[in-house]
């Protein structure tokens, strides 16, 4: 990994996921590693089911049957959270880290006021009195822009940007110094989308939490975060500073991930798809992941798993930055 000058906030070593299915486990994260530092936001970007999600599902220990972790470690702020029970997890989430969903209308309780909700965040790591509670809960709405007086709503009479503001002033109850937020802005329309990421960005500086923002949107990441990690077929194939990877991507992935949106500034360049399909990760190729699709490939890709090769400042799983 890149070195940094302190332990950083989260270090995720080697680790390793499985769907244990009737034919076999099936790897969806396969040794992955990464570092968060306090106050960083990371992007972690990929097509559709190259396991980004079962990735932040694994680091907030909330996989459930039949997924599990079948090797590597997720350290957290010192702890180690691979051997945490559930009741030492529980003490851990909302305070010293905290998830926000996909879907805010599926993650939300519909049968319970956004006041009820938050207050069940709440009350279950501080005891406060009801005045005091109603006061932090207002707080929290005024912090994520929303009039308090949707405390009394019930999640159904918020619109889609409205509950992702819940769910993040939900996230930031017990000020944690991470949160985690999979893929928030998917089910919003582009100015929403651009509203909410320009809220958690400013609130991320206020506060100072650490972000991992899994997202699907290359131009949602190369605004909002400070580094990068483009994950391919359950394994993390580049990873840097935002800024250097979108200028000079190194993985050909990555540059095929580049050329398949377009760019608001330069020449007018038609846009090109990376040819084929993910694969079955069930029956993964032989060697590279990624040299079924790749147009760069040569005869040492299918027969040789690459490592991850230090280039510029900037880690890539690929032959052609093996110095050796």
């Amino acid at each position: 990994m890149i070195a940094t000058a302190t332990r950083p906030l989260l270090q995720v070593k080697d680790l390793c996921v499985d769907y244990l299915t009737e034919s076999g486990p099936l790897r969806a994260v396969d040794r992955v590693s990464l570092d968060v530092a306090r106050g960083e936001f990371l992007g972690i970007v990929g097509e559709s089911g190259c396991g980004k999600s079962t990735l932040l599902f694994a680091i907030a220990r909330l996989l459930s049957a039949p997924a599990e972790i079948s090797s590597g470690e997720i350290w957290f702020d010192g702890k180690d959270m691979v051997s945490m029970d559930e009741d030492q997890l529980r003490h851990l989430r909302w305070s010293g880290y905290s998830v926000v969903m996909q879907s805010a209308m599926n993650a939300l309780n519909p049968v319970m006021t956004i006041a009820e909700q938050l207050g069940d965040a709440i009350q279950a790591h501080v005891r406060m009195r009801d005045r005091q509670l109603r006061s932090r809960s207002q707080e929290l709405l005024k912090v994520v822009g929303i009039d308090p007086v949707h405390l009394h709503s019930y999640p159904h009479q918020l619109s889609g940007g409205m509950r992702q503001r819940a769910m993040i002033a939900m996230a930031l109850a017990l000020t944690p110094d991470l949160v985690i937020m999979d893929e928030p802005t998917s089910a919003l329309d582009v100015v929403a989308q651009r509203s909410l990421m320009v809220k958690i960005k400013q609130l991320q500086r206020e506060f100072g939490f650490a972000t991992i923002f899994v997202t699907h949107d290359m131009s949602l990441v190369s605004h909002f975060s400070d580094r990068l990690a483009v994950m391919y077929a359950g394994q993390v194939v580049e990873v840097g500073q935002t800024r250097q990877v979108f200028a000079a991507p190194k993985h050909p992935y990555t540059v095929g991930l580049m050329r398949s949106f377009p760019s608001i500034s330069g020449p007018l360049q038609t846009l090109t798809g990376i040819p084929g399909s993910p694969p079955d990760l069930a029956h993964p190729p032989s060697g590279c992941r990624f040299h079924p699709r790749c147009p760069k490939r040569f005869d040492r890709c299918p027969g040789e798993e690459p490592d991850l090769y230090s280039n510029d400042q900037v880690l890539v799983r690929c032959f052609l930055f093996d110095d050796r």
